[in-house]
């Protein structure tokens, strides 16, 4: 547990716990709303074709998850350290000269 509280800049065990609740919140409601946005998009399996379509469903359900993490992450008391997460993240994927 002390790794893990250094390693994410924690200084409480409770925060961990609250982490990832959030991470596991976020996960399961972007899966649970990308559904509905490909329906209301017309992006269907039939539109397209079975490969189409899951690579458009992931690409949006990455960009709904960044979102709904820093949502998440503040709703819970997070926020800095998902703030921070998704800058990492960001950074990593190459839009580190959007950040500071």
């Amino acid at each position: 547990m002390d790794k893990l509280k250094a390693r994410w800049n924690i200084e409480h065990n409770w925060q961990i716990v609250v982490i990832l609740i959030v991470f596991a919140v976020t996960g399961s409601t972007a899966s649970y709303i990308g559904k509905p946005i490909l329906a209301f998009l017309n992006i269907t399996p039939e539109a397209f074709s079975s490969f189409g379509y899951w690579t458009i469903r992931i690409l949006l359900l990455f960009v709904v998850y960044q979102f709904l993490l820093v949502f998440f992450g503040w709703l819970f008391g997070q926020h800095k350290f998902f703030w921070n997460f998704e800058k990492k993240m960001l950074r990593r994927i190459g839009f580190k000269r959007f950040l500071n």
